[in-house]
């Protein structure tokens, strides 16, 4: 047990959160400041005239406060959950709240992605919460596993309500907001502060963890982080680039969630996405959530006296909430195509007979041929490989991929990786399928079978090569698989 915090102890840590949420807001708001004194300043030198002066930087202030303002009167996220409708998912919420102790108006809304969240809101003129539920998560996790993640969401509420912890979080939030663009001269302020508050941010997560185990048992709650980390990497993994790519083509996957399902089960996509989770950076301490393997860690060793529920809940009108969410993350508004504009994009299928072609899987490599000026995949493999074996590996990411000249520097080394083990496994498996190699599944396209079966995941192949700077073993892969003179 740990011994009790002395008084002194305990306002010499307020103290130091006060002045963490003071510093923070001073330094997130300062591009702004500057700004205002920037324009009254060259007002009066070119009218010189008080008025205008004072004038500019007032009504600058004026308009920033229109558009908080505005912001704040923004229609809700989601779509709202009423009792009637979705009487088994209101049970268990209300079964949740009333084993948390949470005596606030709740309002429950569900929105298209992988997300949970609660937040404040004002309904008539009521102060309320909103409990933000993503469908993937609704659609894909045991009723325990639910019960986990909304208790974990309810206890925020206690654990982050006194005035101290909710302006240094408003403070970080808004800190975090502004680090790209405006604050990049103000990084070494920012990155420790970020780093300093970063503790209390990490203790409040891991607090609500414990409360969730408490309602919902421990195994409930680890199969909700897990299944939760799954989810949001392979959505912004996959989900997301097949929503990106058919938006080019004016089209969007109408059984969009049905695939994202099916790829899920796929053992190579979910290992994928454990290897991101862990893998997942944050050299300014930008993260508000531990890593998972340090929230897995810490779960109290309890009981499973909680939630036991081991299939998803019902939900009622299942397909015709699908169809919105999907036009949502389409860009869409109407309903069921009610109302759209002339133009707007239409539906294609994923899965069935008639799916189309998964975007992404069968790339050409045509990034890294046009950044090493090659002329097939198997040569402009070859000559990334020359690049990561002489040390030039982050100037030929750089050609590839040009928007990482504006990476944060201490981001780089861990965005020209990605950058190069995508690109060349992407053209690598171009290069293998050439040569009668085949694609092992329909979800990634560097997860190849060779001819004797063996099924390889490039990858892995190319991380290790891009990691230990060694490009034997793919020279070797090259030399066997595409013809003589190729890859000489």
């Amino acid at each position: 047990m740990n011994p009790p915090t002395s008084p002194g102890r305990r306002r010499s840590s307020a103290a130091a959160e006060w002045s963490l949420a003071v510093a923070m807001t001073a330094v997130a708001w300062s591009p702004s400041i500057g700004a205002a004194l920037v324009w009254g300043s060259v007002a009066v030198f070119l009218s010189w005239g008080l008025w205008t002066g004072v004038g500019l930087p007032a009504l600058w202030a004026l308009s920033g406060l229109m558009r908080a303002v505005g912001r704040a009167r923004e229609p809700l996220p989601g779509r709202a959950v009423r009792p009637g409708d979705q009487p088994e998912l209101t049970a268990l919420v209300k079964e949740v709240v009333e084993r948390i102790g949470f005596r606030a108006p709740l309002l429950v809304r569900i929105v298209p992605e992988p997300n949970a969240a609660l937040g404040p809101a004002r309904v008539s003129g009521v102060r309320s919460h909103v409990l933000l539920l993503g469908l993937p998560l609704l659609r894909t996790m045991t009723s325990a596993q639910l019960a986990a993640v909304v208790a974990h969401e309810l206890a925020h509420e206690r654990e982050v309500s006194d005035r101290r912890t909710v302006w240094l979080t408003r403070a970080r939030a808004a800190l975090q907001e502004r680090l790209d663009g405006r604050l990049g001269l103000l990084t070494p302020l920012v990155a420790p502060l970020l780093r300093a508050s970063g503790q209390r941010a990490w203790e409040t997560e891991l607090a609500a963890d414990a409360i969730s185990v408490r309602v919902a048992g421990v195994v409930a709650v680890r199969g909700a982080l897990e299944r939760t980390s799954l989810l949001d990497e392979a959505f912004h993994g996959l989900g997301e680039r097949w929503l990106a790519e058919l938006a080019e083509e004016d089209t969007y996957p109408e059984d969009f969630y049905a695939a994202f399902d099916a790829a899920l089960r796929d053992p190579y996509v979910a290992r994928r996405s454990a290897q991101l989770a862990a893998e997942t950076t944050d050299p300014y301490g930008l993260a508000s959530h531990p890593p998972i393997a340090r929230r897995l860690a810490a779960l109290p060793d309890a009981g499973d006296e909680g939630q036991d529920g081991t299939e998803p809940v019902t939900l009622r009108g299942a397909d015709a909430l699908e169809r919105w969410c999907v036009r949502e993350l389409a860009g869409l508004r109407g309903h069921d195509g009610a109302g759209d504009p002339p133009g707007a994009p239409r539906p294609v299928r994923l899965l069935g007979p008639d799916g189309r072609r998964v975007p992404g899987t069968a790339g050409d490599g045509g990034a890294l041929r046009e950044a090493t000026g090659a002329g097939s995949a198997a040569e402009a493999v070859l000559v990334a490989l020359d690049a990561v074996a002489e040390g030039d590996g982050p100037r030929l990411a750089r050609r590839i991929e040009p928007r990482l000249r504006w990476v944060p520097r201490a981001e780089r080394p861990s965005a020209v990786r990605a950058v190069l083990v995508g690109s060349v496994a992407e053209a690598l498996s171009a290069a293998l399928r050439g040569s009668g190699w085949r694609s092992a599944g329909r979800w990634m396209g560097t997860v190849v079978t060779a001819p004797d079966g063996t099924v390889l995941d490039l990858h892995d192949v190319l991380a290790a090569t891009v990691d230990g700077g060694d490009p034997g073993a793919v020279r070797v892969l090259l030399r066997s698989a595409v013809p003589t003179g190729v890859a000489a």
